[in-house]
């Protein structure tokens, strides 16, 4: 039975909720509904995106779209309550049937979300600068995040608080090492092929301590990636 089904619609459903829920043109990615479909030409993306566009405001609950030559980028999230629910989940069924309607492909193997990470031990004294420079907003649900509330594109930017280092210099130049990481969420599905390329291309495994949850992947200078999906997240 889809557990999303007769839930209250506030409800914020989990990763397996989604799975059960059977949806095979989605994918669950940072707290949303991915799914990406191509098309033979722009007029066929747009004539997809009309109807998409359509459904939308009759049912009053309105996904992020994304029209390129050759396909069309659905994102859907409940951002009352910052998450997956069961309107989602409708929405999402609806937005696949309409894609068959018009002859789109589903390849969901193919969605995926970027996040850069700072790695700092002063969240305060730095968050500001962030927020200010790349024109952010602070997240209400979570404090170690940066949110682009004005939907201009941009990925997602959060912090994490590391201990304090001899390197670490309140006041004065930053001593010059790198505390920039980036996450790279993609389908459950994906996630082993994509430490298994990067292995292949010269990087290394830091540690997998985490996966499913996350793998920290570096490159051959050191540079570290993490591999994320939505498993085993607390």
């Amino acid at each position: 039975m889809d557990p999303s089904s007769g839930t209250d619609p506030r409800t914020l459903l989990t990763g397996d909720d989604v799975l059960a829920a059977d949806l095979p043109d989605w994918r669950l990615l940072l707290r949303s509904l991915h799914a990406r479909f191509e098309v033979e030409d722009y007029g066929d993306g747009l004539a997809l995106v009309a109807a998409v566009g359509a459904h939308a405001a009759e049912v009053d609950h309105h996904p992020d779209l994304e029209l390129r030559y050759g396909s069309v980028r659905v994102v859907t999230q409940s951002h009352d309550v910052g998450g997956v629910t069961s309107r989602d989940v409708a929405l999402a069924r609806r937005v696949s049937e309409l894609a068959a309607e018009h002859g789109a492909r589903p390849v969901p193997e193919a969605v995926q979300a970027l996040e850069i990470a700072l790695d700092t031990p002063d969240l305060a004294r730095v968050k500001p600068f962030w927020r200010a420079v790349l024109g952010l907003s602070d997240n209400p649900r979570d404090g170690d995040e940066l949110a682009d509330a004005r939907g201009t594109g941009l990925p997602g930017f959060w912090f994490q608080t590391s201990e304090p280092t001899d390197e670490d210099r309140p006041g004065g130049e930053p001593a010059g090492r790198m505390r920039f990481h980036l996450d790279i969420t993609v389908p459950h599905d994906v996630a082993l092929d994509r430490v298994e390329a990067a292995l292949a291309a010269g990087g290394r495994l830091v540690t997998a301590e985490h996966a499913r949850s996350f793998w920290v992947l570096a490159d051959a200078e050191g540079n570290k990636a993490c591999v994320c999906t939505w498993q085993d997240r607390g």
